[in-house]
Formats: structure tokens, sequence, C-alpha cells
């Protein structure tokens, strides 16, 4: 039986872990990238302004974890967002659409109870490594 390989993320580009997890792992091709919160990697505090300021700060450095990961917001299958107030989605969509402009990942939305150091957005995502060449099949 082959060996699959297994690589840890760690970029210093993104804030540091808050838990005892890894920013992303790679597995053959595919990135698993940890819940992302809208910190500062220099104060390691989460940015002020709200759900809107944290997503944009979340994906500024989800993209540096995908950078580092070999991968990029176009090469992302699935993304999952976390939210600690739904009524915070609207803003939130208007950031994310910023970052994923076209050919758009599936991706889930919920509202949770709480989320850590009381952010108020956490995002995570799966996504490929290398050329990925998108197809939309006619119907």
């Amino acid at each position: 039986m082959s060996k699959v390989i297994r690589k840890i993320i760690s970029t210093a580009k993104a804030p540091k872990p808050v838990a005892p997890y890894n920013q992303a792992v790679v597995v053959d091709r595919m990135v698993y990238v940890s819940g992302v919160l809208g910190m500062d990697k220099d104060t390691n505090k989460l940015v002020k302004g709200g759900a809107a300021e944290e997503a944009k700060q979340g994906l500024k450095n989800l993209g540096h974890i995908l950078e580092a990961a070999g991968s990029s917001y176009a090469n992302v299958v699935k993304s999952t967002i976390f939210l600690n107030d739904i009524n915070d989605f609207p803003a939130v969509n208007d950031v994310y659409k910023e970052f994923f402009t076209k050919d758009f990942p599936a991706r889930s939305t919920y509202q949770v109870g709480k989320l850590p150091l009381g952010a108020t957005v956490e995002i995570e995502v799966i996504a490929c490594t290398g050329e990925v060449e998108t197809v939309t099949p006619k119907l």
C-alpha cells in the first residue's frame, strides 16, 4: 500500500492558531483550511468594525494560507461560514464576493452559538492545489 503524504501548512503572513490545530493541512492535492478569524497577525486581536471588517480580514488571512499551501481563492471547492448573528449574512456576503468573484465554490453558512475570542465571523475552506480547470456542463 502506498503512503499518503500529509503536509502541515503554516505561514507567518496569517495569525497563529488560537488552539491546538494547524492553519491548514494538505493531503494529496486537497487543502483543508481550519476556521479563520478576522485577526490582525501582528496584534493577535480581532479587527474592529464588526462582521464585515472581520470577514474582510479573515478572507485576507485565508488568502495567505491558501498561497502557502500552493492554492488560491480560485481553487476553493467548498467554504463554510460561521456567523455569530445570521443578520450579518448580507454584509459578510458582500465582502465574500470581493474575494470569490466567479465560479463560486459550494458554500454553507450557519449562525452558531459562540465563536472563538468573541468573533462575529469564522470561515473555513477546502481547496485544491495546482492547476484546476472549471467546467460547467450544459444542461
